[in-house]
């Protein structure tokens, strides 16, 4: 495959536009909004690098990493097994749900794309609940399917991650584009340093995650009196 054949899958699966329904949450972020805890760009920008840091960094983009490799050897009883470990690592019922749903959005969407076979097994595990489905294992066997290195897939998940925050904050809090498109800026290198850790894992063992402020901040997230977002 060509590295534009695979740049342009990349930047399709990676695009705030791709219909996973990541719109409708917040990851905790509306309870900090909520308390007065997040109100201007450098609140939104400390709360994307601790949710970049202390999860997504090393445990949902290490484990696009290791399924892009999984994919490339179609090895779907690894990618099964990864994907369970995810689900165990992820505490806050909100934050799984959305996980489970908009992987399983990424699934389908891929699998309705194209005939590939490799996917078509993946899409039978989820449907017969042998697997759960969770955005990160997913999105790095789709893009690992069509090409993407694991570097690059981790890089583009981090920064979609970023993004999908960032959109949550403007809907949240008087930001502006701008403003908005700055925290976006302020986390290039740290999103390139965290792929390139994520890119170097191999086994799902190296995944790990820390960031209980965040997962009190999801869970709370069910008892506000008002809320936008799903999590």
């Amino acid at each position: 495959m060509t590295g534009e054949r695979a740049l342009l899958t990349l930047l399709q699966f990676a695009d705030g536009l791709f219909p996973t329904g990541g719109f409708a949450h917040s990851f905790g972020l509306e309870t900090y909004v909520q308390d007065g805890r997040v109100h201007d760009r450098q609140g939104l920008e400390a709360f994307v690098a601790a949710h970049l840091e202390g999860s997504a960094g090393p445990a949902d983009a290490a484990a696009v990493a290791i399924a892009v490799r999984l994919s490339t050897r179609a090895a779907a009883d690894d990618w099964i097994a990864l994907d369970q470990r995810l689900d165990a690592m992820k505490c806050v019922p909100e934050f799984r749900a959305a996980s489970r749903q908009m992987g399983r959005q990424t699934l389908r969407i891929a699998a309705g794309l194209g005939d590939d076979p490799f996917l078509a097994r993946l899409t039978g595990a989820v449907d017969g609940d042998r697997a759960c489905g969770h955005h990160a294992s997913v999105f790095g066997a789709v893009v690992g399917r069509g090409g993407v290195a694991p570097g690059a897939a981790a890089a583009a998940y981090l920064y979609s991650t970023a993004e999908l925050l960032v959109g949550a904050g403007l809907r949240l809090i008087a930001l502006g584009q701008l403003e908005g498109q700055r925290v976006l800026a302020a986390m290039r290198e740290r999103i390139e340093r965290l792929a390139a850790a994520a890119a170097s894992a191999t086994t799902a063992d190296e995944l790990w995650s820390f960031n209980p402020a965040i997962e009190i901040a999801g869970i709370r997230h069910a008892t506000l009196d008002s809320r936008l977002f799903r999590s």
